[in-house]
Parts: structure tokens; C-alpha cells; sequence
């Protein structure tokens, strides 16, 4: 049951990084002129984009599960630190924070990896 909760809680958190690469694609205009409203050069966005698709795809698989955990918790963390730093404003407080909890899992990913749902599952070699 445990393995099954690993699976399902990668698919939870690698989620919102895939709607919003998703949603980055859609609305690449927009968020190119948002990126550039807070100094930071459009042509990042592709970047980000392949960040937020590729990795939580890997951690949903359990493919590198660990290095792509680590990639996003630093992706989480830059984001939060260059978007979201504004505390005078309550929702980029809450965004910071999410962020920083989205770190959190990831980092726990980062330690523990993935269980026996996952393309990293050991196998057992039988000696004969």
C-alpha cells in the first residue's frame, strides 16, 4: 500500500508543475511579457517550459526520480525568491510559500526517492 501511496503522491505534486508548463505553452506571449516585468529575459521561458514538463514526467515515472526531484526544488525555489517576494501582497505570500512547500516535497523525493512503482525499482537477481 505504501508503494501505491509513493506512486500516487508523485503523480500530486508533479502535477502543478504540468499544468502550468502546460499552461506556459498556451500562454506563451503573456508570460513572456510577465518574465520581462520582473527583469528576467524571455527567451528563459523555453527553459522553464521543458523544466515543468520534462521533470515531473521523470518523477512520475520514477525515472531519475531523485535528480529531477532536485532540479525542481531548485526551479521552486528560484521562482519563489524572483516572482513571488513581495510580502506586502498577500496572494505572493501565498505563492511564496507554495513554492517553498513544493521545495519541501521535492526535497523529500530527493532523499527518498521512489518506491517500487517506478522505472527505478531493483531488481532481484537470483543466484544460481
Amino acid at each position: 500500500m505504501a508503494n501505491l501511496f509513493d506512486l500516487i503522491g508523485r503523480l500530486m505534486i508533479s502535477a502543478i508543475f504540468l499544468f502550468s508548463g502546460i499552461n506556459k505553452i498556451l500562454n506563451y506571449d503573456g508570460t513572456v511579457g510577465w518574465m520581462e516585468g520582473y527583469g528576467i529575459p524571455g527567451i528563459l521561458l523555453i527553459p522553464a517550459i521543458i523544466i515543468e514538463i520534462l521533470f515531473p514526467l521523470m518523477v512520475i515515472i520514477g525515472y531519475q526520480t531523485r535528480i529531477a526531484a532536485g532540479g525542481l526544488l531548485l526551479f521552486s525555489l528560484s521562482t519563489a525568491f524572483i516572482f513571488h517576494f513581495d510580502f506586502s501582497d498577500q496572494m505572493q505570500v501565498i505563492a511564496f510559500l507554495k513554492n517553498v512547500g513544493l521545495a519541501g516535497g521535492m526535497l523529500f523525493l530527493v532523499v527518498n526517492g521512489a518506491k517500487d512503482f517506478s522505472l527505478e525499482k531493483k531488481k532481484k537477481y537470483v543466484r544460481l
